[in-house]
C-alpha cells in the first residue's frame, strides 16, 4: 500500500531550483493526500514560473511513476513571505533597497498575526455544498463571540460568492491608513471582504493563485489589531481556497455546517474529512434549517428531514453545536442597527447562536 511516507521518501531528492535543498525537508510538498492509485500534492517553490514548474512536475511524476502511482494531481504555490524566512530568505523592498531586517510593515504583522503564540483562534466555517446558510451561520456565531466579550475579526473568504458586508448591514468602505486597510467593524466585529473591493455586485474572475494572494493580503495587510477569535467564511467544497486556509494557518480550527438533508450532510463530510486529512481539528457540526417552527402554535416541522447533522458529527467523530431554524431575524429598515441576517440576542435563535458561542469558547480556551 502506497502512504503518505512512501509518497515523501521517493520525493525526497528533488530540490527546490533555487536554493537547491529538498523539497520534502524544507516542507514544501505540502497536502498530501493519497487514495487507491490517486495522489494530490501541492509544491511551494520561490519561483512560479511555467518552465520551472514543468520541470518540477516532470520529476515528480517520474518519481512517483516509479512508486506505482499513475493518477498525479500537482498544484504549485509561490513561497509565502513567513515560508520565505523561515528558508532564511526575505523579499526586498519595492525600491530595491534590499532586505528589510527590522520586520517593518506587512510581514512583521501578517507573521505576528499567524504566530501559534499569537493566542489567536482561527475558526474556519465550512460546508460541503452552496446554499446551506454557511455565510449566515459565520456572521452570527462572529457577533455572538463578540456580545461575550471577545475580540473578534471576520474574513469573508468566499471570495466568488461573498455576502457578509449585505448580511451585516454594512454601507462604509474600509479606510487606508498608513499603507494598510483598517477594516469595518459592525457590531464589534471587525470585517473584510471582497465584497469591498468589487462595485456593483460584478462577478469575480480569478484563478487559484490570484485567491491566494487576496487572501494572504487579508491576513498580512488588513490592521486588525489584537484579536482572541478570526473566524473565516470559507467557499464552499474542497477548493483552492480552502487548502490555501489549510496551508497558511495549520493551527486553524474547523466547524462544517450543513442541513439536516441527508445529501447534503453527505457531501458536507468531504469538507471535514480533508480538514482531518489536513490534521486541522473539527470542532463540531452545525445543522442550519433544522426545522419550521410555526410562530402560532409552536409545531415544528422537518421541512428537510431529520438527522443529517447528528450522523455527520457522528462520521466525524465530534458533536452536533447547535440546530438551527429556517427563518429570518425580525429587524426593520428604521433600527439604526439594521442587517438583514444578525438576530438580536434576546430572540430564540439569538440564544441558540449564543449558547454555540459559549460551546466555542469552552473548547478553544480550555487550556
Amino acid at each position: 500500500m502506497i502512504t503518505k511516507e512512501v509518497v515523501l521518501a521517493a520525493l525526497r531528492p528533488i530540490a527546490e531550483p533555487t536554493l537547491q535543498r529538498s523539497l520534502v525537508e524544507m516542507q514544501w510538498i505540502r497536502d498530501v493526500m493519497v487514495k487507491e492509485n490517486r495522489i494530490s500534492l501541492t509544491v511551494v517553490a520561490l519561483d512560479n514560473s511555467e518552465q520551472l514548474q514543468k520541470a518540477l512536475d516532470k520529476e515528480i511524476k517520474d518519481r512517483l511513476v516509479q512508486a506505482g502511482l499513475a493518477d498525479i494531481h500537482i498544484r504549485h504555490r509561490e513561497a509565502s513571505e513567513a515560508e520565505r524566512e523561515t528558508a532564511g530568505l526575505a523579499r526586498k523592498d519595492e525600491a530595491g533597497g534590499g532586505h528589510n531586517p527590522k520586520g517593518h510593515g506587512v510581514g512583521l504583522e501578517k507573521a505576528a498575526l499567524m504566530d501559534p503564540s499569537s493566542g489567536v483562534h482561527f475558526i474556519a466555517i465550512a460546508s460541503g455544498k452552496g446554499g446551506v446558510g454557511k455565510s449566515t451561520i459565520t456572521a452570527n456565531l462572529a457577533v455572538s463571540l463578540a456580545r461575550q466579550g471577545k475580540r473578534v475579526g471576520l474574513i469573508d473568504a468566499d471570495i466568488y460568492g461573498f455576502s457578509i458586508p449585505d448580511m451585516m448591514g454594512i454601507e462604509e468602505l474600509p479606510q487606508v491608513e498608513e499603507g494598510s486597510i483598517v477594516p469595518v467593524e459592525r457590531f464589534g466585529v471587525k470585517v473584510m471582504s471582497m465584497g469591498f473591493f468589487i462595485r456593483e455586485n460584478n462577478p469575480v474572475i480569478w484563478r487559484g493563485p490570484m485567491l491566494g494572494r487576496m487572501l494572504r493580503q487579508f491576513l498580512g495587510d488588513v490592521q486588525w489589531g489584537e484579536l482572541d477569535y478570526l473566524l473565516l467564511d470559507l467557499p464552499p467544497g474542497t477548493g483552492d481556497i480552502a487548502l490555501d486556509v489549510h496551508q497558511m494557518l495549520p493551527q486553524s480550527k474547523e466547524i462544517i455546517v450543513t442541513t439536516p438533508h441527508a445529501t447534503a450532510a453527505f457531501v458536507a463530510a468531504r469538507a471535514g474529512a480533508m480538514a482531518l486529512q489536513t490534521n486541522h481539528e473539527v470542532l463540531g457540526v452545525v445543522e442550519n434549517m433544522s426545522y419550521y417552527e410555526c410562530s402560532a402554535c409552536g409545531q415544528r416541522d422537518y421541512i428537510f428531514g431529520r438527522g443529517g447533522g447528528a450522523r455527520l458529527a457522528e462520521t466525524l467523530h465530534t458533536e452536533l453545536l447547535a440546530q438551527i431554524p429556517l427563518g429570518i431575524p425580525d429587524n426593520h429598515l428604521s433600527e439604526p442597527d439594521f442587517s438583514p441576517s444578525i438576530y438580536k440576542a434576546d430572540t430564540r435563535t439569538g440564544s441558540l447562536y449564543s449558547e454555540m458561542a459559549a460551546a466555542i469558547i469552552r473548547k478553544c480556551e480550555k487550556d
